[in-house]
């Protein structure tokens, strides 16, 4: 997971590094010509987003990697940190890009749904291990990572839905057989996702999600010493 994290925020993110919006755009490389004409605001949370988002997906795997957490706690504190804050930058940018999203109204929706669920279920973990609770830390943060990882799976699910427009022979160009693609992802990227986060969650035996304080009242009463963080 961590080597796909870092390949994909290597080539998507480089990629746009190489020259201009407009240039970009002419190309059609990416989103580049979503984005090429818009406000400076909106191209601003465009690399906004790109930056910090490529950053959390960059740094979020080796949260969970029980080594750095037991021998270098300092260390995983400051990669938790790094994560919080790409976060908190990266989700605000994605919410405003939703609004002029290249899947319309199905785009603002889906990744709208993303980018607040993606900053809620930081903040849950952020707040969970402000208060020592860290198996509560440990279920928001590989909600959060799920969430993550929607970039990865978004470049996934358009190879495989692009392939099976050309494997029923559509007639389709390169580009519209994207578009009927990028029209289904802004859901289809992460709801998969955070599905397969609460198995792992169950399987793990850590808290699930609940709705109410009393819950976490009397597992709090029950629950042995604290874990060291």
């Amino acid at each position: 997971m961590a080597v796909f994290s870092l390949a994909v925020t290597g080539y998507f993110v480089g990629q746009y590094a190489t020259a201009g919006l407009q240039t970009l755009g002419a190309q059609h490389v990416g989103l580049a010509s979503n984005y090429a004409q818009r406000a400076l605001p909106i191209q601003l949370a465009f690399y906004l987003h790109i930056v910090f988002a490529g950053v959390a997906l960059s740094v979020g795997p080796f949260q969970f990697v029980r080594a750095i957490r037991r021998r270098w706690p300092t260390l995983h504190r400051w990669i938790g940190r790094t994560y919080v804050l790409a976060i908190a930058v990266g989700s605000v940018a994605a919410f405003v890009m939703s609004f002029v999203s290249q899947a319309g109204l199905v785009g603002l929706f889906g990744f709208g749904s993303l980018a607040v669920l993606w900053a809620w279920t930081t903040y849950r973990g952020y707040r969970a291990i402000r208060g020592r609770d860290v198996a509560e830390h440990r279920a928001w943060m590989i909600r959060s990572f799920a969430l993550t990882f929607a970039a990865p799976t978004l470049r996934l699910w358009l190879g495989l839905l692009i392939g099976a427009q050309a494997l029923v022979g559509s007639h389709a160009t390169d580009q519209q057989m994207f578009d009927n693609a990028y029209a289904a992802v802004p859901f289809l990227c992460w709801l998969p996702n955070i599905v397969v986060a609460e198995l792992m969650i169950r399987r793990r035996n850590l808290p699930g999600l609940r709705f109410s304080s009393g819950a976490g009242q009397v597992r709090s009463q029950v629950r042995a010493t604290p874990v060291p963080e």
